[in-house]
């Protein structure tokens, strides 16, 4: 247990470092649209990343591209100023910390953009609809740039978490609505946010995934305490749909702990694993809320440290809880896709 708490303090620690270099930026302008032609606003741009700690080895095979969208990554202001080097350092720490589960078989594309920053969503209502409609501006106008420029014709992945999963929602809603492109798609990975069933009808190209290797389809869950039935992710009276990352199943059947290929931290700043742990945790489906409900683990261990959030959601750690399972689950849709 002290081994899980220091990591727990580990992880917390860089969230808040990641976010804390950006507190007192200014109100800037906004409405000047980002030139996604100019490298300088791309993270990666067609890169060829191994796992956290690990080098690219040649005969690696990435037949596959991800476009990666970042996490909130900023506290203060509204909408992040992607013009200042410490909020790129911020986004940048913040994607490393996760891009390893996707970038092995595929290349990386990651945009700058001017995300909704924390305090956009402390405040609520108007601020945060006007900020991630700027927010979805930025990432739609990057996505196009990439399927003009640099696309041609390879298959795409889709992935984020928390803020990036909600564009991802929206740009399957506006690109993926015809069938060429739906059949470009071999999986989203929209972790930290949810899709409802009134998403999926009105919108059937949300189409979620129902087993470990189907292809097209959406990947989605929320990690929190089995005593939680509200959260802002989550709010008490919806129900998310969602895929257990253990067993790859959508019932609520509990899948054991020994079923976890590791709970990985990884530091965004050097983009290297600092600890790791099998069989940290394992989950079921919450049939009335369809978040993660995490059993094993203790809250005051593992704080939701964002002010929005109460204790008990384990939402900043959505992606760590069941890293290894996502990475092998990444490798194997690929190769559905590919064997269809």
């Amino acid at each position: 247990m002290k081994k899980e708490k220091k990591l727990a303090i580990m992880l917390m620690a860089a969230i808040v470092i990641c976010a804390a270099v950006v507190f007192a930026l200014k109100p800037h302008a906004k409405r000047i649209g980002v030139e996604y032609a100019d490298q300088q606003n791309w993270m990666y741009y067609g890169a060829e990343l191994a796992d956290a700690g690990k080098k690219a080895g040649p005969s690696v095979r990435r037949d596959v591209d991800v476009f990666f969208i970042a996490p909130t990554s900023t506290l203060d202001g509204t909408n992040a100023d992607i013009t200042d080097g410490q909020t790129r350092a911020a986004i940048l720490n913040a994607t490393n910390m996760e891009i390893g589960i996707y970038c092995e078989n595929a290349l990386v594309y990651a945009p700058y953009y001017r995300m909704a920053t924390l305090a956009d969503y402390d405040k609520g209502g108007k601020n945060l609809e006007d900020a991630l409609d700027l927010a979805y501006i930025d990432v739609k106008t990057a996505f196009d740039h990439y399927m003009t420029d640099k696309n041609n014709g390879r298959p795409i992945l889709l992935a984020g978490f928390s803020q990036g999963a909600d564009m991802i929602y929206r740009l399957m809603e506006d690109e993926f609505g015809d069938e060429e492109m739906q059949q470009k798609l071999v999986a989203a990975y929209a972790i930290g946010w949810p899709c409802t069933k009134e998403m999926t009808e009105k919108y059937p190209q949300l189409r979620m995934a129902e087993a470990e290797d189907d292809t097209g389809v959406i990947i989605s869950f929320e990690c929190e305490s089995e005593r939680m039935d509200d959260s802002l992710i989550v709010p008490k009276g919806v129900r998310m749909l969602s895929i257990n990352p253990l067993n790859w199943t959508t019932t609520p059947d509990k899948a054991d702990r020994e079923l976890n290929r590791g709970f990985v931290y990884v530091d965004g700043s050097s983009y290297t694993v600092k600890s790791e742990i099998p069989n940290l945790c394992g989950g079921y489906i919450d049939e009335t809320r369809g978040t993660l409900k995490v059993p094993e683990l203790r809250e005051e261990d593992y704080p939701s440290r964002l002010s929005f959030l109460k204790d008990g959601s384990y939402h900043i750690y959505d992606y760590e809880f069941y890293y290894r399972n996502l990475q092998d689950n990444v490798a194997k849709r690929i190769s559905a896709y590919w064997s269809r």
